[in-house]
């Protein structure tokens, strides 16, 4: 069977940045940024995502192109007669798997928040009644079990349609949407008044911040958590572990080289991430809101800032369908990896693959809708609910470990090799790969995700290891 290719490079940019522009970008980087200073984090993020995580996609893309497969065939297709690189496809499935697990939970809750902001749930709300609606609806089995339906339907239904009909042609329209939707709130945004101090504290790094401490061990542990924080999130925020962006290396010709769409996608997903950035901070300086309030900043407070401006209801409820189409984004490009990923190991049908993974996906995402209420006594130390106990593994671990198995893989000699990576990156226009960064990729890279494999584990065992409360 012929193997599906996308219709447009500019589908195959905006399929692939959509996978990386999630809930990472619009949820998780502007608190985080909010908790280390604004501006000067933003300078540090920008360069691990360069020094780190590009050279990384590049090397997934390399692997589906080079090999023309999923993840599920690509390592026994490069690999070296008598290795056993393809073990990691392993990592691959569960690792896209378990993202599902909770994603389109968290999904859901966006689209939820469509309907409430629209329906006007919001109207006349506190902080505190917003805060009474959030926990509503995480109390609400039923209602959380129906928006990830809904999110699950959308996805499967995408991905049913093929690669050009189904998944290109409706990311590409998403993704337009989203980014009108994003000029029009930092619009409305940047234009409150008193909206300038939010602007300064984003726009103009104050280095100063990343020192904070009365002394220099204090100093250099607040440096040490936001560098780390930085790495973190450049790595995070590219997808990059689980195959999901190999898969599209997979669709497109050899026109191109992979170091230039992939500093392309970057880009645009950094450039949401930005502008993400530039709708949160202004509104919450404009209504004296800090900045830092952590994961509740887009569920809580909000909502509540957007009911203090004129048409509050309407930008609140813009808001909710930018979160939307990028959680959706990231859903329907991972659930073509795992359709794919099927197609390629077993000689699937794309209808047979879909109907299977999908009801798998739908089965396995009911714990984390559940983890909330009925189940919400389940809880780990140091790792919390079904929810952050998933995350815990993906994040922590199965991400971290399926990019240094890549790296390596891509380096190695006993691997696919530097020079049979380099060929396939540099085929086709556009800027190439450096060549003399090989010895920066076979050692420095490893260590450094090797230290975010470590980090991800200090909180935790600190936890485990704490003398118990009486």
């Amino acid at each position: 069977m012929e193997r599906e290719k996308f219709g447009s490079r500019l589908g195959f940019i905006l399929i692939s940045a959509g996978c990386a522009i999630g809930l990472g970008n619009v949820w998780r980087f502007p608190y985080i940024t909010g908790q280390y200073g604004g501006a000067a984090f933003v300078v540090m993020y920008i360069i691990f995502l360069v020094a780190f995580s590009l050279p990384i996609l590049v090397m997934e893309f390399a692997v589906g192109r080079g090999s023309m497969k999923s993840s599920a065939r690509a390592y026994d297709v490069l690999e070296p007669k008598g290795t056993k690189w393809h073990i990691v496809k392993w990592f691959s499935y569960g690792g896209m798997f378990l993202l599902m697990m909770f994603y389109t939970v968290v999904a859901g809750w966006m689209l939820s928040y469509v309907y409430k902001s629209a329906s006007g749930a919001f109207v006349g709300q506190s902080a505190e009644g917003v805060a009474a609606v959030f926990g509503g609806m995480l109390g609400n089995p039923g209602e959380l079990i129906f928006w990830m339906l809904v999110v699950c339907a959308i996805g499967l239904a995408c991905c049913a349609a093929g690669v050009r009909k189904g998944v290109e042609r409706v990311t590409k329209v998403m993704m337009i949407c989203l980014l009108v939707v994003l000029a029009l709130l930092c619009i409305r945004s940047v234009t409150l008044e008193g909206a300038g101090e939010g602007l300064a504290f984003y726009l103009i790094p104050d280095f100063g911040k990343l020192f904070a401490g009365n002394n220099l061990g204090e100093q250099l542990g607040t440096f040490g958590q936001a560098a780390y924080a930085a790495m973190g999130q450049s790595f995070f925020t590219m997808s990059l572990g689980i195959g999901s962006m190999l898969i599209f290396g997979s669709y497109i010709g050899k026109e191109r080289s992979l170091t230039g769409e992939s500093i392309r996608i970057g880009a645009l997903d950094t450039f949401v991430a930005l502008m993400a950035g530039l709708i949160i901070f202004p509104a919450c300086f404009a209504f004296s809101v800090q900045p830092d309030a952590g994961p509740g900043l887009v569920f809580i407070t909000l909502p509540s800032v957007f009911e203090q401006m004129p048409l509050g209801q309407l930008w609140c409820s813009l808001f909710f369908v930018f979160m939307s189409f990028a959680a959706l984004s990231t859903i329907i490009a991972v659930f073509e990896g795992i359709i794919a990923f099927a197609m390629d190991q077993w000689g699937w049908s794309r209808g047979k693959s879909v109907a299977i993974n999908g009801v798998a996906i739908i089965i396995l995402s009911i714990p984390c809708a559940l983890g909330f209420n009925l189940w919400s006594g389940f809880t780990i130390p140091g790792l919390g609910d079904i929810q952050g106990i998933e995350d815990f593994i993906l994040s922590n671990n199965i991400l971290p470990l399926g990019a240094l198995i890549i790296c390596l893989f891509c380096t190695s000699k006993k691997g696919w090799g530097w020079e049979n990576f380099l060929a396939e990156a540099d085929t086709g226009k556009g800027a190439k790969f450096p060549k003399w960064t090989r010895v920066y990729m076979k050692y420095v890279v490893p260590v450094l995700i090797i230290i975010v494999l470590i980090m991800g584990w200090v909180p935790v065992v600190s936890t485990w290891m704490a003398p118990p409360v009486v």
